[in-house]
């Protein structure tokens, strides 16, 4: 019986994840074809194209998948609607799962990304909630930028060094205030 959250079905799409992911580190995205992951996957066609539409559907629910486990890292802060800055919990878990950070990367997932929770309490206390738009877009991209460094020197540095590089931009903070 093929339903959709059956054991084989699981692990059939595990496995083209997988080997998905292993070909996107050395080939871009157009470069992939279904061909390519069936005969690494050992599936046949009929198999990849029951799980997903193709290469761009596969794409998408990867990314999906890596961005749900991304906002699980910080579930209890939503829920609880308290903002803790804490980014030593986010750089642990990238240096423990570096493959999937640079698959997100590559598929440019964090290109849609929109910071939806942020400390109001600090917008108010720096920037006198102005322009916190413009301040949300440049942490983001400086944020994205030493990750994406951090990444590409295969996470050579601890998450605590990385988090204190991230605090030292932000340390004089208060006492530049206009």
């Amino acid at each position: 019986m093929n339903t959709p959250n059956n054991k084989r079905r699981k692990e059939t799409r595990v496995k083209i994840s997988k080997v998905f992911i292993s070909l996107l580190q050395v080939k871009e995205i157009k470069e992939i074809s279904v061909t390519d992951i069936c005969k690494l996957a050992k599936i046949n066609r009929s198999t990849f194209y029951v799980n997903y539409l193709d290469i761009y559907d596969l794409a998408d629910k990867i990314g999906q998948e890596l961005e749900q486990d991304l906002l699980s890292l910080y579930q209890e802060e939503k829920e609880t609607n308290h903002i803790s800055n804490n980014f030593l919990k986010l750089f642990k878990h990238i240096k423990n799962n570096q493959i999937f950070y640079k698959t997100y990367f590559k598929l440019k997932m964090d290109q849609s990304f929109i910071i939806k929770n942020y400390d109001y309490h600090l917008s108010k206390e720096l920037y006198d909630d102005k322009y916190i738009d413009y301040h949300m877009e440049f942490f983001k991209a400086g944020l994205t930028a030493i990750i994406k460094k951090w990444l590409s020197n295969g996470c050579k540095e601890s998450p605590e060094e990385i988090e204190s590089i991230l605090k030292s931009e932000y340390k004089n903070k208060n006492n530049t205030k206009n």
